[in-house]
């Protein structure tokens, strides 16, 4: 709790009047995952990823995504050196515990998808060398909705390696008034010495796996991925993968709680932040709506 009430302390100096936002941006770092940023421009996406990274003492890249980003960019590329006659790797900017890939959905989908193996498993594939990406591993994406010009759509693939997924909306009127007169006088450049250590981030990850979580509870939570299945609105559920991360993410949200242990509002608190993005709709490209996993609780009774 100590760890995550200095990292939530440091961002909010720089990302006002989002105090929520802010504890559910830590929700993956702390359960082993990855977090979408997704929302309309300008809103402090980017802002709110640099200040994460920046808050822990690891190392951090940022990687902007654009239309002629390679995967080699991304991954790192061998380089044959004349001198030695012999091929050397070069480790691109993955190769970070935390990497901030910025407007994501600006890179073609050849490029995306060499996040894929580094967000699962933890590693990356070079001409058949496999390389250990760092301890801790986050990566924190920002994306514009799609809609939006040079812009590619995730495919499901990629959007079933973030943990979480969620917007930061606009803030209100005494936060902003902030924001207006503190901006023009400060470097406009975040720059946050850091409060947590590696080791800090690595302690707060053994104790999320330590929360309890009783049957009931784990019957819970299979029941509201297996039902949305089986809901007839929707094309695609939530996969197995999806479940746990539901899982880490509810003993995520107990812990910054104060509680050892998990509730069923926990689960109803985080599933439309972890299920959401990867339910597909029927007849549509968009994921779940809140009203949409509220009409799947009301299929699955609560524990008592």
């Amino acid at each position: 709790m100590d760890t995550v009430t200095a990292i939530a302390a440091s961002v909010e100096t720089v990302v006002r009047g989002k105090h929520e936002q802010v504890l559910l941006a830590l929700i993956p770092m702390i359960a082993g995952g990855h977090l979408l940023l997704q929302d309309v421009p300008g809103v402090g996406k980017s802002t709110l990823a640099q200040a994460l990274g920046q808050s822990i003492g690891a190392s951090y890249s940022r990687i902007q995504f654009t239309s002629d980003l390679l995967p080699a960019d991304i991954l790192g590329v061998n380089i044959y050196e004349a001198a030695t006659g012999e091929f050397r790797f070069r480790r691109g900017p993955i190769f970070a515990n935390v990497v901030m890939a910025d407007e994501i959905n600006r890179a073609s989908p050849k490029t995306q998808s060499a996040l894929l193996e580094a967000m699962n498993d933890r590693r990356i594939t070079i001409d058949g060398t496999t390389w250990e990406l760092p301890d801790p591993f986050f990566v924190i994406a920002t994306q514009n909705p799609i809609e939006y010009a040079g812009t590619y759509p995730l495919p499901e693939s990629e959007l079933d390696r973030f943990q979480l997924c969620m917007g930061i909306g606009y803030p209100d009127v005494e936060a902003e008034r902030r924001i207006l007169t503190e901006r023009p006088v400060r470097q406009h450049s975040i720059n946050l010495q850091p409060v947590a250590s590696v080791q800090q981030v690595l302690d707060a990850q053994t104790a999320v796996d330590q929360v309890t979580v009783t049957p009931a509870m784990l019957d819970y939570v299979l029941a509201f991925a297996r039902a949305t299945r089986s809901e007839t609105l929707f094309e695609v559920g939530v996969s197995p993968r999806g479940a746990i991360d539901l899982l880490k993410a509810v003993r995520a949200w107990a812990l910054l709680q104060g509680r050892a242990f998990v509730v069923p509002d926990d689960v109803k608190r985080m599933a439309p932040y972890v299920a959401s993005h990867r339910i597909l709709r029927r007849g549509s490209r968009k994921g779940a709506s809140r009203a949409d996993i509220d009409r799947i609780f009301e299929q699955v009774p609560a524990p008592a």
